[in-house]
């Protein structure tokens, strides 16, 4: 089934409204981008629009959890991940405070409204921050997932939400543990590590791979922080190459945390398919995703550069 990101986020956060009676919702001006508007529609009472006022409001999130509230805490990624970090830092992960994030609008997919506004460097961002859990979902479904699981973490949460509409690659019934990669095809030559809305371009390109008698595997990362150091391990030393597949900058993201666990371990080359140091430019995703290099053909030629 397709359907936006954003959408499946805000239909996940007021069904966990239903069932948690301590759940409030915040965001900051953009209810209707966001998609936190569906909560407020369900719940008035328990949705805060603080206005383009980012700073108050992850103050007053932790303010609310301090109280025995959960607060979900909603704005494009670059104003919450990035205006706000500091109280973000200090009112809440300082303190390990139970604030959940789920930040739309992420990565290259904004599209048209172009770099000023395309957060590449909020997984990095995030992943530094002490005791703070970082989940990126592929999908739809794994994006209902993850606020759920988010729930169930006491602590902060970062849940990066896309925009694009996002055909299901997972089923139901696939688990989703936190700090769990999944294993979405196995492969002997090459694996391709993969997140967000990578996952679905790592799968045509083990395609196009096993096309020319490679054999790939493909490891949804749905959880950057904390990574799964032992699925990493096994497959460093199991194929000749690992690429990873990310749509943020190449430093800090998805490929770093790999590489970090890597260094000094197993026997497999290593190779980042992502954003190589530069911001974003205004265009249409698929063009985006084009001139950025975010491509199963740009995989594709990563993995076989290990052969």
């Amino acid at each position: 089934m397709a359907k936006s990101l954003r959408v499946a986020y805000g239909e996940a956060l007021q069904e966990l409204g239903e069932k948690y009676p301590n759940v409030v919702a915040m965001d900051a001006d953009l209810a209707g981008a966001t998609m936190s508007g569906m909560f407020k529609a369900k719940f008035p009472d328990r949705f805060y629009d603080f206005g383009i006022a980012e700073a108050n409001m992850v103050c007053e999130a932790a303010g609310f959890a301090h109280t025995g509230l959960m607060p979900f805490v909603s704005t494009f990624a670059l104003f919450g991940a990035g205006r706000a970090f500091e109280q973000i830092r200090n009112s809440v992960c300082y303190v390990n405070a139970n604030v959940k994030f789920g930040l739309s609008h992420s990565g290259l997919c904004v599209g048209e409204d172009g770099g000023s506004h395309q957060s590449i460097e909020d997984i990095s961002l995030m992943r530094s921050l002490p005791h703070m859990t970082v989940l990126v979902p592929c999908d739809p479904i794994e994006m209902k997932k993850a606020v759920f699981a988010a729930a169930e973490i006491n602590g902060p949460v970062y849940i990066r939400v896309a925009r694009p509409v996002v055909e299901d690659i997972t089923k139901e019934d696939d688990p989703f543990e936190v700090g769990k990669a999944n294993v979405l095809k196995e492969g002997k030559d090459v694996a391709i590590f993969a997140t967000g809305l990578m996952v679905s371009r790592a799968l045509k390109a083990a395609e196009m791979l096993e096309a020319e008698g490679i054999s790939a595997a493909v490891v949804n990362f749905h959880t950057i922080k904390p990574i799964d150091k032992e699925t990493i391990l096994r497959y460093a030393n199991s194929v000749k190459g690992i690429v990873t597949a990310e749509e943020h900058t190449v430093i800090g993201g998805l490929g770093s945390a790999v590489a970090e666990v890597m260094a000094g371990n197993g026997t497999a080359k290593f190779a980042m398919v992502g954003i190589q140091d530069k911001f974003g430019k205004s265009g249409k995703p698929e063009q985006l995703f084009e001139a950025y290099g975010l491509t199963a053909e740009n995989i594709v030629k990563n993995a076989k550069s290990f052969l």
